[in-house]
């Protein structure tokens, strides 16, 4: 029997298989908005046979935003108008849907990643970003202003409001995104949190932003909805953020109720050098889930079946996020299946599409 196609629990949802698909920017929203682009995209990979799709980066605030044409859950008009793609995405799928809510900080307002990355200023339509010190991640990007006590908190209290509206919309979990270099990751991070309070120096203090947010996020979510974290196991970047401080966080997280741990890495300064390769960060989830028993993803450069398959039946991890892998092959799962002698369910209407070869493969 194939491991990757083994059911598991995450919370009180049961996952059909152990494939996901992780967060994806589209750059595609209007005003924090979903448009038809969303519905197609999402519309489509809610049939792929993966087990969880989580929505891409969504902002806490408009000034949360990674670029002006991020989703946002931040008003009564981001919240009806996800709902109102989920509706559509749900009437046809039953594919767990998750949120991974992000406040971008010193790396947001900017533009596409298919158009030259230059800081837009509030001229331009743009926003003054915030962070937990005034560096910015290189001359391309804000000087950004050092956030005060008063701000933290409303940035807390953003991400428990986004976590409501999450919940009203009808998303399955939420994952708040603390990884790639984004407001929470740089709190945790020496490299660009250089406080002299409470939220600096020490790990213990660093990582106190992410854990009021969890905490208070957690606490308005239903109980029977999962909340999780992607987290960057290390900077790759030396005095950085490194995989022995990420051990100290998932374990702190665990006792607080955390239910997954999405592990990636890097994204929080120039500096950094990746050794990119097939399976590069599967070593950060696999320590993490036998030095702490949280259920992890993990991901990146995981291309093909047997690979994703040797993850899962290693005990390397819980779960492998497929992502540009899907965008490339919609049916990635499909022919996952196929090729592991698994089985899937896909809609009634794509039935007649089976191959003859495969007279088991969907249900």
């Amino acid at each position: 029997m194939s491991q990757l196609f083994t059911s598991f629990q995450l919370g009180q949802q049961k996952l059909q298989n152990r494939i996901i698909i992780p967060p994806m920017c589209q750059y595609s929203a209007r005003d924090g908005q979903p448009t038809a682009w969303h519905t197609m995209h999402y519309g489509a990979l809610s049939h792929s046979g993966s087990s969880l799709l989580i929505y891409e980066a969504t902002a806490v605030c408009p000034e949360g935003r990674l670029s002006p044409y991020d989703l946002g859950l931040w008003d009564n008009s981001t919240e009806l108008a996800m709902a109102k793609l989920l509706k559509s995405i749900k009437q046809y799928s039953s594919i767990p849907l998750a949120v991974q809510l992000v406040h971008a900080g010193r790396k947001g307002s900017m533009p596409e990643p298919w158009k030259e990355a230059v800081y837009i200023t509030p001229e331009q339509s743009g926003w003054k970003t915030v962070a937990p010190s005034a560096i910015a991640f290189d001359t391309n990007y804000d000087t950004p202003k050092m956030l005060t006590q008063a701000e933290i908190d409303t940035i807390i209290n953003q991400f428990v409001e986004a976590a409501r509206k999450a919940d009203k919309a009808v998303f399955d979990m939420i994952e708040l995104h603390v990884a790639h270099g984004y407001l929470i990751h740089q709190f945790l991070s020496p490299l660009s949190n250089q406080r002299s309070d409470q939220y600096g120096g020490s790990i213990e203090n660093r990582m106190r932003f992410a854990l009021e947010i969890f905490k208070a996020v957690r606490d308005v979510f239903p109980a029977e909805k999962a909340v999780g974290m992607r987290i960057s196991a290390t900077d790759w970047v030396k005095g950085g953020w490194d995989l022995n401080q990420s051990l100290n966080l998932a374990a702190t997280l665990k006792k607080l109720g955390c239910s997954f741990i999405h592990v990636s890495s890097g994204g929080l300064h120039v500096d950094q050098q990746i050794p990119v390769g097939p399976n590069y960060q599967v070593p950060f989830a696999q320590v993490i889930k036998q030095q702490v028993g949280m259920p992890t993803i993990t991901v990146g450069l995981i291309t093909e079946p047997i690979q994703a398959e040797a993850i899962i039946g290693t005990a390397q991890a819980d779960m492998v996020a497929i992502g540009r892998g899907i965008i490339y092959n919609p049916h990635w799962v499909w022919h996952a299946a196929a090729k592991l002698g698994a089985q899937i369910v896909i809609p009634p209407q794509y039935l007649r599409c089976q191959p003859h070869q495969y007279s088991n493969l969907f249900k």
